[in-house]
């Protein structure tokens, strides 16, 4: 078998290569091609890791099996999956459920017990104390809308029940749908976002629902940038008709440097990071190894992506 590793892991994570390996294989791994040689490499392979470009899978007249190194898909919606039924994709879903919800309650608890301006006043070595305690708030008995019932989702109100919160989980197909949302919205304390990007979800938020927003509101984005109107969320931020945001990802990444978002102080910009850990890479991989050996054995890979239905 030829398999292609066009996913950039770490030189410890060698060996779990090495352990799936058998005779007769032949592996290509990217990071020891020059970039001239990748795509020669690729067009040979039966079986590939990693992110490959769109145009390599169109012209691949051998790949059977692509598995993807993220969540996301959408740099590959576009080709014409119609004439590539032969090849089985699958991604990472559910894979950062876990440290995405982790993410999206550490902002919340940062603006509620003010971790975020505690921060800023310990590298001014200022001390307030007294002073900011009124300003504090519990996230105890907090009503959220939560739109999102995959596995982020799903840790999230594990999470939340621990603090008493009345959870809304906003779905798909079942009500309450997100054409509920606008009755939804101005009795929620928090709104968590964490929604895959689609024709459905994109501009979820748009100035009609951030205006049903109440000041008290806290807007948590752990899903797509695309899910809000930006330029509405920063002028609702600005002029301070909702407390404030918590935001993983934005419309734009890397953020410009001079970007308002940047200035805000009642934002918190976590930079994309939120499926990070320290463990990431290498659990990646060894989700790869799992699926190849259910491949090797004539077995379909789990999480595999139907790009007929968009997921």
């Amino acid at each position: 078998m030829k398999i292609y590793i066009g996913y950039q892991f770490a030189t410890a994570d060698r060996a779990l290569f090495d352990s799936v390996k058998l005779p007769g294989d032949q592996w290509f791994f990217s990071q020891d091609l020059p970039e001239s040689e990748r795509l020669k490499a690729f067009s040979q392979a039966e079986v590939a890791f990693g992110n490959i470009p769109p145009e390599w899978i169109e012209k691949s007249e051998k790949l059977l099996w692509l598995q993807l190194s993220s969540t996301g898909f959408n740099a590959y919606l576009d080709l014409e999956w119609k004439n590539l039924t032969h090849i089985q994709v699958s991604n990472l879903r559910d894979f950062y459920g876990q440290p995405v919800a982790e993410t999206a309650l550490a902002g919340i608890m940062a603006f509620y017990r003010s971790i975020n301006t505690l921060s800023q006043l310990q590298n001014q070595s200022k001390w307030v104390g007294l002073a900011l305690r009124p300003e504090m708030d519990l996230l105890f008995k907090k009503r959220v809308v939560l739109l999102g019932a995959g596995a982020i989702g799903e840790i999230i109100q594990r999470m939340l029940a621990a603090f008493s919160c009345d959870v809304t989980v906003v779905r798909k197909s079942t009500s309450p749908t997100l054409v509920d949302l606008e009755t939804l919205l101005p009795e929620a304390d928090i709104i968590i976002a964490a929604l895959p990007e689609n024709e459905e979800t994109t501009g979820v938020f748009d100035r009609k629902k951030i205006a049903l927003m109440k000041k008290e509101v806290l807007f948590v984005n752990v899903g797509r940038g695309s899910v809000i109107d930006e330029e509405e969320l920063i002028k609702a931020l600005e002029s301070e008709k909702i407390k404030g945001a918590v935001l993983d990802v934005t419309q734009e990444e890397p953020l410009p440097e001079n970007h308002p978002l940047w200035s805000l102080p009642n934002a918190i910009l976590t930079q994309h990071t939120g499926g990070g850990y320290r463990e990431e890479k290498s659990d990646i991989v060894r989700v790869f190894i799992k699926n190849l050996k259910r491949y090797r054995s004539g077995g379909n890979p789990e999480n595999q992506v139907d790009f007929s239905k968009g997921y």
